[in-house]
């Protein structure tokens, strides 16, 4: 009875910790399309190019917009921005479309060839923003990516083709190539190598038996 109790206790911290974690996960998921200082507002009006273009928010939160001046625009989601500026642009213009663009600057470093700060669109997978620096060096994994936020990783796992939309990254925060190992970039050599051996070795193996 005791071990069965036993059994149930430990089921259920296994439960709890999942519970954890994955509540963790979600919560970063839910705060990615929060505005933050250090992003840009992609404004897209409909008939109105002298109003559109790409609007940086500075560190107090604030995003300087053509005809509306200075609005603080930090924690609010694209959705709550994008309902408000119909509002106030319904003053200067009729009927205003209105598209909003959560945009970030992320750091791109690690085994790519221009490495730097890339200003990327939410519909932009991984792959797409590893091409605007470049694309991988040859030392560079094809295939594995870190998120990296002050020094530290975050652990998610993502692929090439995981959308930026997808990932909890803020402003400043790096995608990072990590290198392949010495083996995997020389493998080619070193197998030639030890062929190049082995036949020297039967050779030689081979003079000694005659």
């Amino acid at each position: 009875m005791r071990r069965t109790a036993q059994r149930w206790c430990v089921l259920v911290g296994l439960l709890a910790g999942s519970a954890t974690a994955a509540s963790a996960q979600q919560a970063l998921t839910d705060t990615a399309d929060i505005l933050r200082s250090g992003d840009a507002v992609r404004l897209k009006i409909w008939r109105e190019p002298d109003l559109s273009g790409d609007f940086e928010i500075n560190e107090s939160g604030i995003a300087t917009l053509p005809k509306l001046g200075p609005m603080h625009v930090v924690n609010l989601t694209p959705a709550v921005l994008h309902d408000s500026l119909i509002s106030l642009y319904s003053v200067y213009l009729k009927d205003p479309a209105i598209e909003v663009v959560h945009l970030r600057r992320i750091n791109i470093m690690g085994a790519v060839k221009n490495p730097g700060v890339y200003t990327l669109e939410p519909t932009l997978t991984v792959e797409g923003a590893l091409a605007l620096a470049g694309g991988n060096t040859p030392q560079g994994k094809s295939n594995e990516f870190e998120l990296r936020r002050n020094g530290q990783r975050i652990p998610l796992k993502i692929s090439a083709t995981t959308q930026i939309a997808a990932l909890p990254l803020r402003s400043g925060d790096q995608i990072f190539v990590p290198e392949r190992s010495w083996l995997s970039r020389n493998g080619a050599v070193v197998i030639a190598a030890t062929i190049t051996a082995a036949v020297a070795i039967g050779i030689a193996a081979s003079n000694n038996h005659h």
